[in-house]
């Protein structure tokens, strides 16, 4: 039998909470990936992350009792036990999204039909000994910088590789988990497997109440990851107005959840087999707890408790670090659109919100989706294309470090270090 016992070690605390970061996010991208392309793998590998998870999470609450010595400082640690807490719970909702494709609990197939072609599309692929890859670095494959794709993690037997580098060395048996534009991909995952990527493919539903369950999930989903973002960010630059932003998202997701199940009862009635029904009541669950996660996140934040130095420096130095970036009059996207400038392509960062002085031009926003009318805001959420950057603009955005430095290079914005705790 497998000692699957967890015993106290000495170990960074900052170090824990920026590993549950990382793998909580990629639960999130994974966990939705499996539905999407409707891969039990990619699921599988999901349920292996939780398990990671879980470790982590105890080695983290140990190490936290360990450091609490004054009511002082149990003020201070706190927020920090949210935020482990949080992790924990996005990462079992994961997991209970990853078993909708892996116990086949039914699932409409107009939800794969609804859910956007991402970006950029997350594979997993399993490195067989014939792929040109094997025994050379991703700094020698160079991956990132030729086809635009990132191993985001290797699972190499039970070990797990969560933040691979250049000096990496690609192994047959080696699971990689890559994100990156869907042509890309698709050579990428062909030279690592030596099969061909193919999507599956998703029939339209001619159901209306049931297509718009599925429109309202869809937004749930969007609106969740969203809220991570900002909670991070929030943390990251202690900033009360973001984790008030994630309040009002954790509420909106509330409101949603109550309309899809009206529309999903609507919708039983009209399908001929209601229990496809099922994994789609499992997912609107599962994201509104991740929803609710966020906003543990950023609780310590709202409260006024403020953000304890390590999780700042967690949460930047994390795998895919979150940076505030302001823009100059006269750089490059000053007057510009974000679709001008495809900064997704250019610069491999996503920009989550703009914080904008003044909104008396109408062009403030709150976009979540294209359902909720425009609020009295100075926050642009889930920015569009069409959205126009002016100088004194403040981009929130995720991405890599060397995607920060071109961002920050386009918006005139000086050192490209990188934003850091509580700078703006």
């Amino acid at each position: 039998m497998t000692d699957d016992r967890v015993e106290y070690e000495p170990v960074s605390v900052k170090e824990l909470v920026g590993e549950m970061k990382d793998i909580a996010e990629l639960l999130v991208d994974l966990s939705y990936s499996s539905v999407l392309f409707d891969d039990p793998a990619l699921a599988a590998e999901v349920l292996e992350l939780e398990s990671e998870m879980d470790v982590l999470q105890l080695r983290a609450r140990m190490s936290l009792v360990m450091a609490g010595r004054s009511p002082e400082e149990a003020e201070e640690l706190a927020p920090i036990f949210g935020i482990v807490g949080a992790a924990e719970k996005i990462s079992d909702a994961a997991g209970d999204v990853a078993k909708v494709v892996l116990d086949d609990v039914g699932l409409p197939a107009s939800l794969r039909a609804g859910l956007p072609d991402p970006v950029e599309t997350l594979a997993r692929a399993e490195i067989v000994e014939e792929s040109p890859y094997v025994g050379r670095t991703l700094g020698d494959v160079n991956l990132e910088t030729e086809t635009g794709v990132r191993v985001l993690a290797v699972r190499r037997g039970n070990e797990w590789l969560l933040d691979p580098g250049r000096e990496t060395t690609l192994r047959p048996g080696d699971v990689s988990l890559c994100r990156g534009p869907d042509d890309g991909i698709q050579g990428v995952f062909e030279t690592m497997t030596g099969e061909p990527y193919e999507r599956p493919a998703v029939p339209e539903s001619e159901i209306a109440d049931l297509d718009r369950a599925v429109e309202t999930v869809v937004l749930m989903r969007n609106v969740s990851e969203l809220a991570v973002d900002l909670a991070y960010g929030s943390v990251l630059f202690d900033d009360p107005e973001l984790a008030r932003e994630v309040s009002e998202l954790e509420v909106e997701v509330d409101a949603l959840k109550e309309r899809f199940e009206a529309w999903a009862l609507r919708a039983a009635a009209e399908v001929a087999e209601p229990v496809t029904i099922r994994g789609l009541l499992h997912i609107a669950a599962s994201t509104e707890v991740i929803s609710d996660a966020a906003l543990e996140i950023s609780e310590g934040v709202l409260r006024g408790l403020g953000s304890h130095p390590v999780v700042q420096a967690a949460v930047a130095e994390s795998d895919e670090i979150i940076v505030s970036v302001p823009v100059a009059a006269g750089s490059d996207l000053d007057g510009t659109t974000i679709g001008e400038q495809a900064l997704r392509t250019t610069t491999g960062t996503l920009v989550i919100a703009v914080r904008r002085e003044g909104g008396d031009d109408g062009s403030t926003e709150r976009s979540t989706g294209g359902h909720e009318p425009a609020r009295d805001t100075d926050w642009v959420l889930t920015p569009s294309p069409e959205t126009r950057l002016r100088a004194g603009d403040v981009l929130i955005a995720k991405g890599t470090r060397a995607g920060a430095e071109r961002l920050r290079a386009l918006a005139g914005a000086g050192d490209a270090s990188g934003a850091e705790p509580g700078s703006e």
